[in-house]
C-alpha cells in the first residue's frame, strides 16, 4: 500500500474515531431518586434505554476496531488478513477502513460467532 493510500485511510480511520467518541460521550439519562410509586416509570425509563445501550457497546466495539486498524496503519500490516495473511482487496478496505480479515477470513469468523 502506497503512502497516499495509507495517509487516506488514516484520515477516514480517524474521522471515524472521531465519530465514534462523540457517539460514545452521549449521555445516558439515569433515572432519578426511586420512590414507591416511581418504581414502573424507572423501569419503563431503563426499558426505553435498552436500545441506546445496545447501539453504545456496539460503538465500543466498533471503536476498538478502529483503533487495531490505526495501530496496523502504525506497524505496517494495515491491509493484510489477520488470519490468512493474504492481501485485504482494496475494495473492502475502501468500504471498511477497519476490516482485519479478507472476505473468505471474515466469512469463516462471522460463522464462529454464531
Amino acid at each position: 500500500m502506497d503512502s497516499i493510500h495509507r495517509d487516506l485511510a488514516r484520515a477516514r480511520l480517524v474521522a471515524e474515531r472521531v465519530r465514534l467518541l462523540d457517539e460514545i460521550g452521549q449521555a445516558v439519562a439515569l433515572p432519578e431518586q426511586m420512590t414507591y410509586g416511581s418504581q414502573a416509570a424507572a423501569a419503563t425509563q431503563v426499558f426505553e434505554q435498552e436500545p441506546e445501550l445496545a447501539m453504545r457497546e456496539r460503538a465500543n466495539l466498533h471503536l476498538e476496531a478502529v483503533d487495531a486498524a490505526l495501530a496496523r496503519l502504525d506497524d505496517g500490516t494495515y491491509g493484510t488478513c489477520a488470519q490468512c495473511g493474504r492481501p485485504i482487496a482494496a475494495e473492502r478496505l475502501e468500504a471498511l477502513p477497519w476490516a482485519a480479515h479478507c472476505i473468505e477470513c471474515q466469512t469463516v469468523v462471522d460463522r464462529g460467532r454464531r
